[in-house]
């Protein structure tokens, strides 16, 4: 905290945001930092008999929780594993994402998050990159199949094969592998394979490792791939367990052992493993788990089993404002929703706040800082904003010409962060760690402003920007006059290439209910939120907008499926 301390003195903007700062929240509060054994091992003895996840109606206490990871550890351990080696996470969410996760964490090792739709080139790369011999996956063939293929085609070495039906509730664990027999892989009986209830059956008494929280990396958290190759953001136990507090300092208000987190973002994503699965274990809380985004499980989910709090990604909000069943679901119990992974249109957060009844705050982060940033206060949110430095956490904007000079306020720059919370670096990547982490700071790639209330706002991201016509378009403010449009559901907003203006602006809509809408209307409405430079020259009316695992819209693949175009012409 000494580090923090110092950054008040030197940084004077840090008292700009503190006056925006909501009550009962100190800049400058202590942020211990531990090793995330430490962390789970104390928040598991608290709260002991309080339930902890519940999957598909089949509970698992605290002290059931713990046991199972320390069972885990230990069965790593005897399989040879030591302190700093990598295990492969391939999987949905499932209990077995919670407890492999701390039981490679208490064996010593470091986990490696894995998305299981990653192309199959992908998941090679990053196995060989990781240096992960031993991977943990479902008994299903949609994660087995693909991860098999990688034996004899990378460093893999063994598969644990984790069954689904052991994590069902009665009748369900029963009638499963009868019922869903097409859907179960074929495992041979190799020493390839171990199944999850062999690595658990030596014993709950893992042998304790020594970590220390400054340097041994707890997570290697892939970028995906957004820029090129995938790179493994280095994030320490200090990391983890500073921001998750973060986190917690920003809403005192919680109840600690009351709160109910429902859990649909995959918890292989940086969001989701510290804002659902961290956040609230530290809370005490009952993480409400799901497999996947299915949004009439979710409404039932919600109306059912009364989460308090509702981390998602905007297109997910989007997706409960627009259903034609929703005033049939009681969606009152929640208090607190956090939007992140892309930028929350201001007419989604109304909506969804007037639906609900609850604050919908949207924050900021990236796999580099572990990876909440910013958040806006709950009572005092600004739409547009992606809010105030959490505690601890300085944000500079600098110059896009130096990478630098600090600008002035209201000034647009690259928006640069520093704290406890920010990566050690890229594994095995010198070069990139340099140029993301010079002078000190974590540069983050996005353009944006500070305003004179300390508040935050993004304008795009730099590689987003649209050149044209030698004048810098922004994607995100051609979106949010689209989004003002009653009849625009979700829209992306791209640069393609033009002979005349190098890039020109273009539109793709996917409209509420399939809404009839036409360019003609569009441009007559976006007439007097545009300037002429920045309204769109082309449109594209879809069904679906490609999106990410976690929900997010995919402007990476428009850009693909351009790139792919060109080639075959």
């Amino acid at each position: 905290m000494a580090e923090a301390a110092t950054l008040s003195q030197q940084q004077s903007s840090v008292q700009i945001w503190e006056r925006s700062y909501p009550a009962g929240v100190d800049w400058h509060a202590p942020i211990p930092q531990s090793s995330m054994v430490e962390f789970f091992d104390t928040v598991t003895a608290k709260f002991a008999s309080l339930p902890c996840i519940d999957f598909l109606d089949k509970v698992y206490s605290y002290r059931q929780t713990a046991d199972l990871v320390d069972r885990f550890a230990r069965g790593l351990q005897a399989m040879g594993l030591k302190k700093g080696q990598k295990v492969g996470l391939f999987l949905p969410n499932t209990p077995y994402s919670i407890i492999c996760y701390f039981g490679i964490l208490k064996a010593g090792g470091t986990v490696v998050n894995f998305n299981p739709l990653y192309a199959e080139r992908e998941i090679q790369h990053m196995i060989n990159d990781a240096e992960a011999e031993i991977m943990v996956t479902l008994d299903l063939k949609v994660t087995y199949d693909k991860l098999a293929k990688m034996f004899g085609q990378s460093r893999l070495k063994t598969i644990i094969v984790c069954p689904m039906a052991a994590i069902l509730p009665f009748p369900k664990n029963l009638l499963f592998p009868f019922v869903k027999k097409a859907d179960i892989a074929a495992i041979p009986g190799d020493d390839r394979h171990v199944w999850f209830k062999s690595v658990t059956g030596h014993g709950n008494r893992p042998a304790p490792v020594a970590i220390d929280p400054q340097q041994d990396v707890a997570v290697l958290q892939y970028t995906g791939g957004t820029t090129g190759v995938p790179k493994g953001a280095m994030l320490t136990h200090a990391n983890l367990t500073a921001n998750m507090r973060q986190a917690a300092l920003w809403f005192p208000e919680h109840l600690e052992g009351k709160e109910r987190m429902l859990g649909v973002l995959p918890l292989f994503h940086v969001f989701a493993m510290t804002c659902v699965m961290n956040l609230t274990l530290l809370m005490g809380g009952l993480i409400i788990l799901l497999p996947r985004f299915d949004l009439d499980q979710v409404l039932q989910t919600i109306d059912k089993k009364k989460p308090s709090f509702f981390p998602a990604v905007p297109t997910i909000y989007t997706a409960i404002n627009n259903h034609k069943d929703r005033n049939k679901y009681d969606l009152s119990s929640i208090k607190l929703c956090n939007s992140g992974g892309a930028p929350l249109p201001v007419e989604v957060k109304a909506e969804f706040e007037k639906l609900t009844g609850c604050k919908l705050v949207e924050g900021y982060g990236l796999s580099e800082s572990a990876p909440i940033a910013t958040i806006n206060p709950p009572l005092n949110s600004r739409a547009g904003s992606i809010g105030l430095p959490v505690p601890g956490t300085d944000i500079r904007i600098i110059s896009l010409e130096d990478r630098k000079t600090p600008v002035q306020m209201g000034e647009r720059g690259e928006l640069c962060i520093v704290g406890p919370q920010v990566m050690k670096g890229y594994w095995n990547k010198p070069d990139a760690t340099a140029e993301t982490l010079a002078d000190g700071m974590l540069h983050t790639g996005d353009v944006g402003y500070m305003d004179a209330d300390g508040f935050i706002y993004i304008v795009d991201r730099i590689k987003d920007m649209i050149l044209a016509g030698g004048y810098n378009v922004y994607p995100r403010n051609v979106e949010e006059a689209l989004y003002q449009h009653e009849a625009v559901a979700e829209c992306i907003v791209l640069g393609v290439p033009d002979p005349y203006r190098g890039q020109t602006v273009k539109a793709y809509i996917k409209t509420r209910d399939g809404q009839p809408l036409t360019t003609e209307e569009l441009k007559a409405f976006l007439a007097d939120k545009l300037s002429p430079i920045e309204q769109p020259k082309l449109y594209e009316f879809r069904d679906e907008l490609p999106k990410t695992m976690i929900g997010k819209l995919s402007r990476k693949a428009l850009l693909d499926e351009m790139d792919a175009g060109k080639k075959s012409a």
